[in-house]
């Protein structure tokens, strides 16, 4: 049977900055629905999830690639690009930083595990997380959210950004290169992307509660 479903850790998080999570469920969507959509929310979450599917950068489906959905494809690059537009502040996590990268013209590595050179980074879908320290760019929107320019932060994740999207700046690495953090610097309304889980430790890590303490806050001014 289908669901719409998402993990608490999400909402416990919007929960925590004093925000009312409220879960869309996927839809076909034109511009001005979308628009429509957004109008009734004072900022957007896009979560990780399944792939995106690989024909949105123009490359064949990967045989890693088992849990693609393009029903919720078409809904969040409907969603993010009117987001965008009307200026909505907006936390791309994981599955939400590679979205924002495709929908500006960036793909992704389809598959980083077990490449030379790459350092563990989890195994999506419930298969297991992985803690790190990340580099973020002191002075960037992302160091200012966080508070921090090497925080340690826990991913699960097969998928990563490889070429950048247009209008785009990487603001975070993994020890390995691996891209962490993205920023679109021409876009005054806040907006952050991470390829990391800030929810998994946002309970116990104010440093990673903080990327939802500032949504909230800058989704009530807008």
């Amino acid at each position: 049977m289908d669901s719409v479903a998402l993990q608490a850790t999400y909402s416990d998080a919007v929960e925590r900055a004093g925000g009312l999570p409220v879960l869309l469920a996927p839809r076909r969507l034109d511009a001005r629905d979308a628009s429509q959509v957004l109008a009734s929310i004072g900022a957007l979450v896009l979560t990780g999830g399944s792939d995106v599917h690989s024909r949105r950068y123009g490359q064949p489906l990967h045989e890693t690639m088992r849990t693609v959905d393009e029903l919720q494809d078409d809904f969040e690059f409907a969603l993010l690009a009117a987001a965008i537009d009307t200026d909505l502040p907006i936390l791309c996590i994981c599955r939400g930083l590679q979205v924002l990268n495709v929908l500006c013209g960036g793909d992704l590595d389809p598959h980083i595990i077990g490449k030379p050179g790459v350092n563990e980074h989890g195994i999506p879908f419930g298969g297991g997380g992985t803690l790190h320290e990340v580099r973020v760019d002191p002075g960037s929107r992302l160091a200012e959210a966080l508070g921090s320019t090497t925080p340690t932060v826990e991913c699960h994740h097969h998928q990563a950004v490889d070429n950048l999207g247009d209008g785009l700046e990487v603001v975070a690495r993994a020890a390995d290169g691996t891209v962490e953090g993205i920023d679109m610097p021409g876009r005054d309304a806040w907006m952050i992307a991470v390829q990391w889980h800030p929810e998994d430790t946002a309970g116990t890590d104010p440093v990673n509660q903080r990327l939802f303490d500032e949504l909230v806050r800058h989704g009530r001014a807008s």
